[in-house]
């Protein structure tokens, strides 16, 4: 089964955290927890989910993982700010596996400089920002361009988990939108 990335920092959307790792577990993927600071606890937006930073995005790499997750809420604009994560972020785009972020999780994207020429949507206010950055932005549940999963909120996270675990199992994603 595959080894995924859950990629979270302060203030994450609690079910973009919690809905992709129990579906991911439960389909009998190995799910680690990367951050800034291994041991570090990071604390959901909502004040229901805590979770305990399991990898340090600096001493992290891309062959240790199968795919990397990126929950939206307000940590993908903190975690921008660290360079360790936004490397993490960019080699993960640049080696063809599978990268999944929902809501505002393309912010990091954005600041990796990996969306210039890709399709994809977010968090409605994210917009903006993507086609500042050269990306194509649409509105739909669901965005797949090459290894690039997308999907704009939670309540998209039953078709988000569904693309991200189709893609795991080994079936090719579409090269452009998916509905669900």
């Amino acid at each position: 089964m595959a080894k995924v990335a859950l990629l979270v920092g302060e203030g994450f959307e609690d079910s973009e955290f919690h809905v992709p790792c129990q579906r991911l577990r439960n389909a009998g993927h190995q799910v680690r927890v990367v951050g800034v600071k291994r041991g570090d606890t990071a604390h959901g937006k909502r004040g229901k989910i805590k979770s305990r930073i399991e990898h340090s995005a600096r001493d992290a790499t891309v062959d240790e993982y199968d795919a990397l997750v990126i929950p939206g809420g307000h940590a993908p604009d903190r975690l921008r700010l660290d360079t360790d994560v936004v490397k993490f972020t960019r080699a993960f785009m640049d080696s063809g596996k599978p990268v999944a972020a929902i809501c505002h999780g393309p912010q990091l994207l954005i600041e990796a400089e990996t969306v210039r020429g890709r399709t994809l949507t977010s968090w409605p206010s994210v917009r903006t920002d993507l086609l500042n950055a050269g990306a194509r932005w649409i509105d739909e549940p669901v965005v797949e361009d090459g290894n690039l999963i997308t999907s704009r909120k939670p309540d998209d996270l039953d078709a988000f988990c569904d693309a991200l675990l189709e893609r795991l199992d080994g079936h090719s994603g579409q090269a452009a939108s998916a509905a669900s």
